[in-house]
């Protein structure tokens, strides 16, 4: 393509608007598109594939570029992560700055430090280096820099997965079943589905496949009472309630109403009648009071850092403080606890986060199971079997994007022991309790 000097110009300005970090990428995004309503969809698309392009190689491009200069750093994307030549940029450049590209050329191949070229700040790649060693700290963020794949969940209540695979593919999508969630589809590329007829409809809505794994880890059964103690927009609510088949009794709480009101068309459009949204005061409201010691199973999808959605949100790696780790290690210590009051005699608490840090995650398991003698750890890969998904992390889950093509992912099951009558230590179910393998996929 030969650029317009307008594009390059739109991208600057879309650029100079995301790099505040005042507000998550694709917000500020949708507020400079609504502040220029004459560029058309074409444009917008490749001014967000530019800004994101950016974002995820941004401390590398700045350190190749020499410069912050929102011009400067367009012009460098469209060259290194846009693939376009010079004579294709000509048009829409002045004499400097057609020196100065050949300048950028000529530095892009020059070595970085190693933070710097993995396109980390420095805080977070020594904690992963803690973590993971040399070796897989490269591989995690040499596989965040690639954009996340397009992932939709079915709706069983509405359709099987055979179903909506062949009707994508019929529409010309290039589509195939997600390797581990049973009710996952892939499309490839950057489909336009937004108008689709089966996401306007319900039948299908987009979810990361690691987010639609946790549901399987959950394990509700269709009698059970469920809580999902942090809901958001309700995306696994959603999937929660689809392997309930609609029935029992499944609440969505959430502290933030605007966050509610994000899952009220979803679930109109879900055709779900056992879901029941309620919106809390805090962790001790009343309602979870009233709850306490009655629930089968709570969800508890902890707020984090995000960290293991980089592909799809690279900002959150430069707007994250290293300061809100603790921050929110302190928080998700508190949610847990107060979660863990409405778990009844035999139930089952799901820890969850899309962290890919230990403080966030093993080391908020290991803090509530010394404090918590009634619960003991559950094994997630047993219950992955028991679903008939051929996943195993180990007794936890631990997706990666570098290793699993999704998310990353952490999920724990804390099971609450019967009581003093039980025999033993019992590991959550008894035989005739197991969901089976029909109940946990749907298909």
């Amino acid at each position: 393509m030969t650029l317009r000097a307008s594009e390059l110009a739109m991208l600057a300005s879309a650029i100079e608007r995301v790099r505040r970090f005042d507000t998550p990428a694709d917000s500020g995004l949708s507020a400079f598109f609504r502040a220029h309503p004459q560029m058309g969809q074409r444009d917008r698309a490749w001014v967000a594939d530019g800004v994101f392009a950016l974002l995820r190689r941004m401390r590398s491009t700045e350190a190749l570029a020499e410069s912050t200069e929102p011009r400067k750093l367009a012009l460098a994307v469209v060259v290194r992560e846009m693939g376009l030549s010079l004579r294709e940029l000509e048009p829409a450049l002045n004499t400097a700055e057609a020196l100065w590209v050949r300048a950028f050329k000529s530095r892009m191949g020059q070595p970085l430090p190693a933070a710097v070229a993995h396109d980390l700040p420095d805080w977070l790649w020594q904690r992963l280096g803690s973590a993971y060693g040399d070796e897989a700290r490269a591989a995690l963020a040499r596989g965040w820099l690639a954009p996340a794949p397009f992932d939709l969940r079915v709706n069983t209540g509405k359709t099987t997965p055979d179903a909506a695979l062949a009707a994508l593919v019929a529409d010309g999508y290039e589509a195939t079943a997600t390797p581990y969630s049973l009710l996952g589809i892939r499309v490839t590329g950057r489909p336009s589905l937004a108008r689709h007829a089966w996401l306007a409809d319900g039948r299908l809505e987009v979810q990361d496949e690691a987010s639609q794994l946790i549901g399987f880890v959950v394990a509700p059964r269709r009698s059970d009472m469920v809580v999902d103690f942090c809901a958001g927009a309700g995306g696994k609510t959603l999937l929660l309630g689809s392997l309930m088949r609609s029935q029992g009794r499944l609440y969505a709480f959430d502290v933030v109403h605007r966050r509610l009101t994000k899952l009220a068309p979803r679930l109109a459009r879900s055709g779900l009648s056992n879901v029941h949204p309620q919106l809390l005061t805090g962790e001790r409201d009343t309602k979870v009071k009233r709850l306490a010691g009655k629930i089968d199973r709570v969800l508890v999808d902890a707020p984090c850092t995000g960290f293991g959605t980089l592909r799809r949100n690279p900002d959150l790696k430069w707007r994250q403080r290293e300061s809100a780790v603790a921050e929110l290690a302190a928080k998700q210590a508190s949610i847990i606890k107060a979660a863990a009051t409405l778990v009844k005699p035999g139930g089952r608490l799901v820890y969850a986060t899309c962290s890919v840090l230990p403080e966030e995650n093993e080391d908020i398991v290991a803090e509530f199971l010394a404090t918590h003698p009634q619960f003991r750890m559950g094994d997630v890969a047993a219950e992955l079997a028991r679903a008939n998904i051929a996943l195993d992390t180990g007794p936890t889950l631990k997706v990666m994007p570098h290793l699993h093509g999704c998310d990353g992912f952490f999920a724990a099951i804390l099971e609450r022991d019967v009581g003093p009558a039980a025999v033993g230590r019992l590991s959550g179910f008894g035989d005739g309790d197991k969901p089976a393998p029909s109940d946990a996929a749907h298909t």
